[in-house]
């Protein structure tokens, strides 16, 4: 994969992840605050934990986003960050990210 491209694709990668951890704050549902209605405040303690664990999976994929362009700086973007074999374009483009082979991927989930 050619450097342009691979920069536009992280681009994108970097502004989507961006633009959801910017939405990702309580908003005020308009309802009267009622500290005594358990279902009130299980509802916000139930969206500020969801929220929580989408920042962190936001964050996660953001430090991907950082170490594929830390690798493409350094000359190796598109090759596995285990044994240096190059990554195919197709999957590069479906995940910018990525820093395996689809089989040492899988090896690793196993």
């Amino acid at each position: 994969m050619d450097e342009a491209r691979a920069r536009e694709l992280l681009k994108a990668q970097r502004d989507r992840i961006e633009r959801a951890l910017s939405r990702l704050r309580h908003e005020d549902d308009a309802e009267e605050a009622d500290e005594y209605d358990p279902a009130n405040l299980a509802a916000d303690l139930a969206q500020d934990e969801f929220d929580e664990g989408l920042a962190g999976d936001l964050r996660e994929q953001l430090a991907a986003v950082e170490r594929a362009e830390q690798r493409l700086a350094a000359g190796t973007f598109g090759r596995s960050i285990e044994s240096g074999q190059p990554i195919p374009d197709e999957r590069l483009e479906a995940i910018p990210t990525a820093e395996l082979t689809v089989e040492e991927e899988r090896a690793r989930e196993r």
